[in-house]
């Protein structure tokens, strides 16, 4: 009875993410083809079409405009997005390969094209995803039996409980909600088959609640909520392609980086430059993380899970530490681990064994995050910040086995994009 699991099917359901298919293909063809064309022509006086580097740069610019448009709408279904977050990581990935292709072989092209062609191809973008934006996930029906009425607490969107069990009227929201492993009456249940007949989507109330929150909530490990209990090999064999060649590509920019933190922290406080601590890796093997001192050397080890909880202004932060943390620099030294293979770039972050001692032994399933490489930012760092305490860290695993159950390059890609922000924000620093 319920017809697609949410997200995507509520993406699709909803309508807000982006206009129709084709509209939005068409929008990009004319914004990575026909104003490149027009601007290098009016404004640079260039012979924009009988080149062959302009012909280069306009096939280019079209196939990373087109190439932009699936991954946007790969991005789309994933909850709390923002018109940029949609937009901006598929056009950099995509016009930033056209452009290290013709560098990497050699081959002339034109800059005002391109460079044209992604700017038109992001305001477009941006203007199409303004214009079909609401602000709220939109309006579903409520069956008031079971544990569905608990999604009324979630805010960006709405809900209208049903009264009787008559199919409401399609045009006026998205689908309803029910629990369907509830013991629903007949009338109900004839009701819900209704209204999947008349093409109106019918929701288990956690699928939906977890493609408004970006959470996952396991109670039972038998209801197998993550579907698979092993995430995507292929993509964990290609993730692990891609924090070698991007670690071994940010190394010779960082290490300059690294001398200057080295020496500031030097002159800010006694202690090491560097800070390692025993941390909770994959598959439940501890290893020793790398991080930038930010905090006065301890004196008193006695009790180490209370020392590796930081708390809102806590004293023992550095003057440069504080910064190191908004700005996430102290995390940087991480490349080391990435490259070692103890880490990735993204996943949940590795806790302090005595944290996840703790953890483990107070939440049922905690040790299910151990199931991927730990990450030096991931879904739960751009949604929530730093937590240490039980109620908090229940809503971080939560987070985690959102990302473990979507594990992919889609979502990787959008935790990037929300990490940019997260580091001008300092957004959940402690």
């Amino acid at each position: 009875m319920l017809m697609e699991a949410p997200p995507r099917a509520l993406a699709r359901a909803n309508g807000k993410a982006g206009t129709r298919i084709r509209v939005e293909l068409l929008v990009a063809l004319i914004c990575a083809l026909a104003i490149p064309a027009l601007v290098a022509i009016a404004f640079f006086r260039e012979p924009a079409l009988p080149t062959p580097e302009a012909q280069l740069s306009l096939t280019l610019s079209g196939i990373a405009a087109l190439a932009s448009v699936y991954i946007r709408r790969q991005l789309a279904p994933f909850p709390g997005i923002r018109a940029a977050e949609h937009a901006l990581p598929g056009l950099v990935l995509c016009f930033g390969l056209a452009i290290g292709a013709v560098l990497l072989l050699r081959l002339d092209y034109s800059r005002v094209i391109l460079a044209t062609g992604f700017v038109a191809c992001l305001a477009g973008q941006l203007l199409l995803l303004a214009r079909n934006r609401t602000g709220s996930a939109g309006r579903f029906w409520l069956v008031p039996l079971g544990r569905a009425d608990r999604l009324r607490r979630i805010a960006n969107a709405g809900w209208t409980m049903l009264d009787t069990p008559r199919v409401p009227a399609a045009a006026a929201g998205q689908g309803i909600a029910a629990d369907l492993h509830a013991d629903l009456p007949d009338a109900w249940e004839r009701m819900l088959a209704a209204a999947v007949l008349r093409g109106i989507p019918v929701y288990h109330f956690k699928q939906l609640e977890e493609a408004l929150t970006g959470r996952v909530d396991i109670e039972h490990m038998a209801e197998n909520t993550l579907g698979s209990l092993t995430p995507d090999r292929f993509h964990y064999k290609f993730k692990r392609g891609a924090d070698l060649a991007l670690s071994l590509i940010l190394l010779p920019l960082l290490l300059p980086l690294f001398a200057l933190v080295a020496l500031a922290i030097r002159l800010d406080s006694p202690g090491p430059v560097i800070f390692r601590q025993e941390r909770m890796g994959e598959r439940g093997r501890p290893f020793r993380v790398i991080k930038f001192r930010t905090m006065t050397v301890a004196q008193d080890r006695s009790d180490e899970r209370a020392s590796a909880i930081t708390q809102s202004g806590d004293q023992r932060i550095t003057r440069i530490g504080s910064f190191l943390r908004r700005t996430r620099i102290d995390e940087l030294p991480q490349i080391f681990n990435v490259l070692a293979g103890q880490m990735s770039w993204i996943g949940p972050r590795p806790e302090a064994l005595a944290l996840s001692q703790w953890y483990d032994a107070s939440l049922p399933f905690y040790a299910y995050r151990h199931i991927v490489k730990p990450g030096i930012t991931g879904w739960a760092q751009v949604n929530q910040g730093h937590v240490a305490e039980l109620p908090e860290v229940h809503d971080k695993l939560r987070y985690d086995f959102f990302y473990i159950k979507n594990f992919s390059a889609w979502l990787d890609l959008l935790i990037l994009a929300r990490t940019l922000r997260v580091l001008a924000s300092g957004f959940g620093a402690k």
